[in-house]
């Protein structure tokens, strides 16, 4: 059984920052990629940023130049570092792993909320 689990959520204001923890339990699994995908109520899960096994990254433009993705790859983990946070930024994030067996398979976190507000 794997295993992914977020921390780090909270209530901020403009400007401030946050960091998003992720852990993945793979049972001797290599994890693939990792990303951090972020969902607000009436509206689609969408990506916010996301990171391959080999540092590869790709972020959503409206996060770029704020937010930054690391994994360690020793630990089965990723960060989602996230600086002048806005209040659009504020919706449920959800870490998203890839785990490669004899297929890949797709395992989600149960989320976090993040809350920007003055």
């Amino acid at each position: 059984q794997v295993h992914v689990v977020e921390s780090g959520g909270g209530s901020v204001q403009p400007g401030e920052s946050l960091k998003l923890s992720c852990a993945v339990s793979a049972r001797g699994l290599t994890v693939g990629e990792l990303g951090w995908y972020r969902q607000v109520p009436g509206k689609q899960r969408e990506l916010a940023a996301k990171i391959g096994r080999d540092g590869l990254t790709l972020y959503d433009e409206s996060v770029k130049g704020r937010f930054t993705i690391s994994r360690d790859n020793a630990r089965n983990t990723v960060d989602l570092q996230m600086n002048s946070l806005k209040p659009e930024d504020t919706a449920v994030y959800y870490c998203h792993a890839e785990v490669i067996g004899a297929f890949v398979y797709e395992h989600w976190g149960r989320g976090t909320q993040v809350t920007v507000s003055s």
